[in-house]
């Protein structure tokens, strides 16, 4: 993935502040939880904020991100949670999650190019029948037909597209959460 410079405790004071206002920053894990799955990969982690929620839910949970300093927080977070370093592009954890969940804009911080491989290395852990999630902006260069014809490559079919994690309907606005199935 392109590398940025990350301050996982920056990042995560961020959405601490944003809960403490009241706001529901948990709206990715409702979202997967609602899915019912027993076993869930966070490709793109971060801070584990999602990750750390579904295991807080009794969901088994694996975070994976690139950036060392994000996974410093999250570790600092849920210690005992599992957390790799990787490349999703060369992620090779040698299982299978019955969900895949890209939340945060992952498919965005991939370096220009290379969003085919991002999507056959987060591919290759979901289980068959299984899911492959993720929510992003459509108005930065990665179009929704794109990210479609690059899960369809991986061997996965859209399931379903919404327009946010509340599940609204998508009207082909400028934000998508869609929802691929493993054949």
């Amino acid at each position: 993935m392109a590398q940025h410079t990350w301050h996982g405790d920056d990042y995560q004071r961020r959405f601490d502040a944003l809960a403490a206002r009241g706001a529901d920053v948990h709206g990715e894990a409702d979202f997967v939880e609602a899915l019912r799955p027993g076993s869930v990969l966070d490709a793109g982690c971060g801070t584990g904020r999602v990750a750390i929620e579904l295991a807080r839910r009794g969901i088994e949970v694996v975070g994976v991100d690139v950036d060392a300093d994000m996974l410093a927080t999250a570790t600092r977070l849920a210690p005992s949670s599992r957390w790799v370093r990787s490349d999703l592009a060369e992620l090779a954890l040698g299982r299978v999650f019955d969900v895949v969940v890209m939340a945060g804009n992952v498919p965005l911080f991939t370096a220009e190019g290379t969003e085919a491989a991002l999507v056959a290395g987060v591919a290759r852990h979901v289980a068959p029948g299984g899911l492959l999630v993720a929510g992003f902006s459509l108005d930065r260069g990665y179009s929704a037909a794109d990210y479609d014809d690059h899960c369809a490559a991986a061997g996965l079919a859209l399931d379903s597209r919404f327009a946010t994690w509340s599940r609204d309907p998508f009207d082909d606005g400028d934000y998508a959460v869609s929802v691929h199935r493993a054949g």
